[in-house]
């Protein structure tokens, strides 16, 4: 339906009769304003006024008709048009007057429209002004020329918000017409854009605006909306810039509702303008000093830092040790022992931690941080700390088939190699006698700095079988033994099952005592040859009766014995 249907017939009725008797009672001024009614009764009879309305009541509508004396309508006069508001125009005559004003009412005046000038507007697409009457159905009436109603549809008013619609009834506006249908002139089909031309006219401040803004500029705006990625803010009228969240602070922002709230006021600079575009960067952080020119004017190589992890990655962690600066900490930089696969391995976000600068790249803005050279290097003193014949108890951590590896802290592990695990038995695997975590005692067998290996053993804090004997017997005791190996003036001699003695032959203990001693008497070595000769040789070899034979078993005497180098050394006791 048109929407200029609704638009009512405003014919009036002319009152017959204006005269009015005067009673004694009357008072001058009665009299006075009688006489001038019937007199501008008369005189306006004859013409019609054009009135502009001034204020509309529920008692009255006041209306200019050019004259000393304004006039006054009642909201119930036959034939008023509907959305009566000020600024419009009415054809009027004057029926009186009374306290000071002319008392109204309306006429209809049969006249041929004009529609000229609103079809040169169409046909040109020309801007035109209209007086919004009154909100309809689907949009607005709008008074476009005299007697002309157009209907402005809602979504080309220009309006956002539907609330908002009732402020602009009674304005004069701004239009286009879109649509001109004058077939029927007592009905013509208007229609109305308000959108468009708000749009032209904001798309040339917005030009102007652009003009007059340059890169580097120090502007004022307001925070029209936030996003995950920044804000936008609001430089000019209908100009919007765009604060990405990194240029937001020289510090780590998360979010920028963290930061900023809509509708704040706020200083930015321009960074960059795209005017083929019309895209603006913004900077917030750039009007505060860079923390990184302090930061690289203080720091030198090697220097220790404190800082706080802000931010895990797959290759490092980030460490803020200064606001707004941030080091890295490599992977490969975390451990000195371990092989670091994630950074979560080593540290967690928001723990402080001691670094040490390993590099300044000022053009970059890129530090980097060594976490374990502030720990320390274990290996350089490993030598020491675990120098061989040093013995330990420590978990196994991993079983291979060539051996075992012991955790000896601070990252540095030692392996026990399968043949020196145990001296009872040869095994194929260390699992047959030892599990991962198991704790163990091994004693530090070789130590190699530049290959960072240490060697252990368990088997060698077993007791063996020269151990046991040396704890069970004395020096001075008596016992039997059979030779083994004969090697010039010493032999070997098997005491027990698995233990062996160091022992002198005869000859070499007789040598080295004759050394010493006073020569013997001749009549002694005659006995000695006498004897000698009645036995005879002890052996096909010719050998002497008292030489040792390998698998002769004879009598021996202990004189000595050392725990630690698990050494026996024997004499002859017969």
């Amino acid at each position: 339906m048109n929407p200029l249907e609704s638009t009512p017939n405003p014919d009036a009725a002319i009152p017959a009769d204006n005269t009015a008797a005067v009673s004694e009672e009357t008072s001058f001024g009665d009299v006075l304003r009688q006489f001038e009614a019937e007199h501008h009764s008369a005189e306006g009879a004859e013409s019609a006024l054009e009135g502009t309305v001034v204020s509309v009541s529920e008692d009255a509508i006041v209306v200019d008709i050019g004259r000393k004396m304004e006039g006054i309508l009642k909201p119930d006069n036959p034939g008023l048009p509907a959305g009566i508001i000020p600024g419009m125009t009415l054809l009027v005559n004057i029926k009186g007057a009374d306290d000071g004003y002319y008392l109204l009412s309306t006429i209809r005046v049969e006249q041929p429209r004009d529609f000229t000038g609103l079809q040169a507007a169409f046909e040109a697409k020309s801007v035109i002004s209209g007086v919004v009457l009154e909100m309809v159905k689907g949009g607005m009436r709008v008074q476009v020329a005299d007697g002309v109603h157009a209907f402005l549809p809602a979504s080309r008013s220009g309006i956002r918000e539907m609330s908002d619609m009732p402020k602009i009834v009674g304005q004069q506006i701004e239009c286009r017409i879109t649509k001109l249908d004058v077939t029927n002139p007592e009905r013509p089909d208007v229609v109305v854009d308000r959108r468009g031309v708000i749009e032209e006219q904001s798309a040339v401040l917005k030009m102007a605006a652009m003009e007059g803004l340059s890169e580097g500029m120090v502007v004022q705006g307001r925070v029209r909306s936030l996003t995950e990625f920044g804000a936008f803010v609001e430089i000019a009228s209908g100009i919007d810039g765009l604060l990405h969240v990194t240029d937001m602070s020289w510090q780590r922002v998360d979010k920028p509702a963290s930061l900023l709230a809509v509708g704040q006021s706020i200083e930015t600079k321009i960074l960059k303008i795209n005017r083929e575009s019309k895209k603006i960067s913004l900077g917030l952080k750039q009007l505060q000093p860079d923390p990184w020119t302090q930061a690289i004017s203080t720091l030198e190589k090697g220097q220790r830092v404190t800082g706080k992890v802000v931010r895990l990655a797959d290759f490092g962690a980030f460490i803020e040790i200064a606001p707004g600066v941030d080091g890295l900490i490599h992977l490969s930089e975390m451990s000195w022992t371990k092989r670091v696969r994630k950074p979560s391995d080593i540290l967690k976000v928001d723990e402080l931690v001691e670094a040490v600068v390993l590099e300044i790249k000022p053009a970059d803005k890129r530090i980097s941080l060594g976490l374990k050279q502030a720990l320390g290097n274990p290996w350089d003193s490993v030598d020491t700390k675990f120098a061989p014949g040093t013995q330990v108890e420590a978990p196994i951590t991993n079983l291979a088939q060539f051996g075992a590896f012991v955790d000896l802290g601070d990252g540095i592990e030692g392996m026990i190699h399968v043949g020196d695990i145990t001296r009872e038995k040869r095994i194929q695997h260390p699992k047959e006698m030892l599990n991962a975590g198991q704790v163990v005692k091994a004693v530090v067998l070789e130590v190699d700095k530049e290959k960072r290996r240490i060697r252990l053993g368990m088997k060698q804090l077993e007791p063996t079988s020269a151990d046991i004997f040396i704890g069970e017997h004395a020096v001075g005791e008596l016992l039997s033994g059979r030779v083994v190996e004969v090697h010039g003036g010493h032999a070997k001699i098997e005491i027990a099952e698995g233990v062996h003695a160091r022992c002198k032959t005869k000859e070499e203990a007789a040598a080295a005592t004759s050394t010493g001693a006073p020569a013997a008497d001749v009549d002694d070595l005659a006995a000695m040859l006498a004897s000698r000769w009645k036995s005879g040789p002890s052996t096909a070899s010719g050998a002497p009766k008292d030489s040792l034979r390998v698998g002769q078993i004879r009598r021996f005497k202990i004189t000595a014995m050392d725990l630690g180098s698990r050494r026996i050394e024997i004499e002859f006791a017969d």
